[in-house]
C-alpha cells in the first residue's frame, strides 16, 4: 500500500510538469522552475522524470514543438519564420535543419509536398493512392485503459504522457502493450475546444484502475483499416481521403461507433517520417 502511495505521489508531481510543458510550449522552459513545479529536488528530479517517461525533458520539449510545427505547416498558412520562433529557434536556418532531420525534408517542402498533400490530391482524382490501400479486417473487441482528452486532437499527446506516467509508476509498461487513440467527434463540425478523445493502451492482462484512468470498451467487428506512414500532422488529410474518397466509393457504410487509431511504433524512438499508424473505421 505504501509503495502505491509513493508511486502515485511521484506521478502527480511529474504530471504537473507535463501539464506545464504542454501548456507553455511558446515559452522558454527553465529546469529549475520545472523542479519547483514538481516539488522535487533540482539535483534529482530530472533523473526521476527520465526514468518514468523514457526521455529527457529537453527531448520532450523538442518533440512536442516539432510535432506542433508540423501541424501548423500541414493545416494552416502561418509563416515559417513565425513557426520557427514559436518552436524556440532563434533562426530559420537552425529550425529548418532540425525539422529536416526529423521529417526528411525542410519545412517549406513539407508544407507543399508532404504526405497530407498526396492524400488531398487523391481526393481530386489526380493520384490513385496505390500506396495507401484500405483493407477490411475483423478486429476483436478490446478493453482499453484510457485517459480522457478534451480539445484539439493534435494535443492528445498530453493525455498519452499522463497515461504513460500512470503505467510507469505501477510498473505496467512492457513491449506487449498497444497504444490506441479513440476519436469521438468530427473536427469539421465540432469546435476544437470541444473535441472528445481518449488516449489508451491495451494491456496483456486485466488491471484495476481509478480516476483519471478508466476502462473503455472498443467494439469488435469489421473495420476499414488504412495504414498511414508519416507524421501525425498528416492524419487529418488521411481521414478526409478515407471518408470522402474511399468510403463513398466502397459500397460500405460506417457503423455507429467511433474510429480509433492504433500506433505501431513509439514517437519517442521513431522519426516522424517513419511513424506507422492504422486508422480503423468501424463498418456496418
Amino acid at each position: 500500500m505504501n509503495d502505491l502511495l509513493n508511486r502515485a505521489r511521484y506521478e502527480t508531481r511529474l504530471n504537473r510538469v507535463l501539464d506545464h510543458i504542454h501548456d507553455h510550449l511558446d515559452e522558454p522552459l527553465d529546469i529549475g522552475r520545472l523542479a519547483d513545479i514538481a516539488c522535487l529536488s533540482p539535483y534529482h528530479w530530472h533523473r526521476i522524470y527520465q526514468a518514468m517517461y523514457g526521455e529527457t525533458v529537453a527531448a520532450t520539449v523538442r518533440r512536442l514543438r516539432l510535432h506542433r510545427a508540423a501541424g501548423f505547416l500541414a493545416n494552416g498558412d502561418m509563416p515559417i519564420a513565425e513557426i520557427a520562433a514559436r518552436s524556440g529557434y532563434s533562426s530559420l536556418q537552425s529550425f529548418s535543419r532540425t525539422f529536416r532531420s526529423a521529417f526528411g525534408m525542410p519545412p517549406a517542402q513539407y508544407r507543399n509536398e508532404g504526405h497530407h498533400i498526396r492524400f488531398r490530391t487523391a481526393m481530386t482524382g489526380d493520384n490513385q493512392m496505390t500506396s495507401h490501400e484500405v483493407t477490411i479486417r475483423d478486429i476483436p473487441a478490446m478493453t482499453v485503459v484510457s485517459i480522457d482528452h478534451s480539445g484539439p486532437y493534435m494535443q492528445i499527446g498530453k493525455a498519452f504522457d499522463s497515461l504513460i506516467g500512470w503505467l510507469a509508476s505501477r510498473e505496467l509498461l512492457s513491449p506487449e502493450i498497444r497504444m490506441i487513440g479513440i476519436y469521438y467527434d468530427d473536427p469539421g463540425i465540432v469546435p476544437e475546444s470541444e473535441l472528445r478523445s481518449k488516449a489508451g493502451v491495451v494491456l496483456p492482462r486485466d488491471i484495476d484502475v481509478a480516476p483519471p484512468v478508466s476502462l473503455t470498451h472498443v467494439r469488435g467487428g469489421q473495420y476499414a483499416v488504412l495504414r498511414h506512414k508519416g507524421p501525425y500532422s498528416d492524419m487529418r488529410a488521411a481521414y478526409e481521403w478515407l471518408y470522402g474518397a474511399w468510403l463513398t466509393q466502397s459500397g460500405r457504410e460506417a457503423a455507429d461507433a467511433p474510429a480509433f487509431e492504433a500506433y505501431l511504433n513509439n514517437p519517442k524512438e521513431t522519426a516522424p517520417a517513419d511513424l506507422l499508424t492504422e486508422i480503423c473505421l468501424p463498418l456496418v
